[in-house]
């Protein structure tokens, strides 16, 4: 019989408003570089707690993780066998991770640098440091996009000084990015109007005229990006290099640069932070066994992901931006014979 995980009362006030107002992220080493394999830390479930009907976190519809999700519902469904995946759209990673430490979850899509703030008890989990989530891989890059409009006139982030900017959810590993961001230029809360809102809404009101701007962490190419510059033209403002640099050495981004060719749209290069989209499982809930075949089937059927992230999909960056993330014994095992982890 499962019995459920419990926190301690400030701790779960703390994730339950994360959860309640969570979302948006969708979503190098990240403080920790390539994973170890170390498994130390994280609970571990006994024969009669693992569970084989999966309900997978994933994302807003209008990111990338929950369509991405979706595919790879189907994908693990036909690949494992006696399992059943049923994958959710989710305020993303800090709902995903605090679902899984609930065991309401047994999957979830996050930012690499979210894991690493929910093992080590930090940020929306400060004094709930969740034990039970293991690290299955990760899978693409997620960049930091400053969008805007070319006729607000915005060239650069002190640009953004007394406009109306969209920062992402609370909680959100967007909003965390977009306050490093506007606080590396001496932008902080009330030199702005902020917009708290999903990607998808912050999307509307930039194309209506009732945002002046607009920060998020999303896969790249965005197909959403795409669809606004169909019909609109839009600028993405680059960061200076050593404002992205002083940025990423004091906490789990990475500078980024997105290439002019990443979108139609785009003339040159554009400077940014990222962070890395990843799988978690739960390892009081998926079975080392299951857990194993889960990961074998992320890697080894990536073709299949019809999204262009989906050619970013490699086992041989499996361990890159794990940092503290305990691995999934389960994945543990497929990085062990794919050559991954020292011996």
């Amino acid at each position: 019989m499962t019995v459920k995980r419990m926190m301690t009362a400030t701790a779960a006030g703390l994730v339950l408003v994360s959860l309640a107002a969570c979302g948006g992220d969708d979503g190098g080493d990240s403080n920790g570089g390539d994973g170890g394999g170390d498994t130390t830390g994280a609970a571990t479930g006994q024969e009669g707690d693992f569970v084989t009907d999966l309900t997978f976190g994933t994302g807003g519809a209008a990111g990338t993780y929950f369509p991405l999700g979706s595919e790879y519902a189907n994908i693990l469904e036909d690949n494992v066998d006696g399992i059943t995946v049923n994958a959710i759209e989710t305020g993303a990673s800090v709902e995903n991770l605090g679902q899984i430490f609930q065991e309401q979850m047994q999957l979830g899509l996050t930012q690499n640098d979210t894991a690493i703030a929910a093992i080590n008890g930090e940020g929306d989990f400060e004094g709930a440091q969740v034990d039970n989530v293991g690290w299955m891989g990760k899978l693409y890059p997620e960049a930091a996009h400053i969008i805007t409009l070319e006729s607000a006139g915005i060239e650069s982030v002190e640009d953004l000084e007394g406009k109306r900017v969209a920062v992402g959810p609370p909680g959100s590993g967007t909003r965390a990015v977009s306050d490093a961001i506007l606080a590396a230029h001496g932008i902080e809360e009330g030199d702005y109007e902020a917009f708290e809102e999903e990607f998808g809404d912050a999307q509307g009101l930039l194309q209506d005229g009732n945002l002046d701007a607009s920060i998020f962490v999303i896969g790249t190419p965005s197909g959403s990006l795409n669809e606004l510059a169909a019909t609109n033209d839009v600028h993405l403002v680059s960061l200076e290099q050593s404002v992205a640099d002083e940025i990423a050495a004091d906490s789990n981004f990475e500078t980024y640069t997105l290439s002019s060719d990443t979108y139609d749209f785009l003339e040159e290069d554009v400077t940014t932070l990222s962070v890395f989209a990843a799988l978690v499982g739960s390892t009081t809930q998926v079975s080392p066994e299951v857990g194993y075949e889960i990961t074998k089937a992320i890697y080894e059927n990536a073709d299949q992901i019809t999204l262009p992230q989906g050619d970013l999909i490699t086992v041989e960056e499996a361990l890159v931006g794990q940092g503290d993330v305990p691995l999934h014994p389960g994945a543990e095992q497929y990085f062990q014979e794919q050559g991954l982890l020292n011996e």
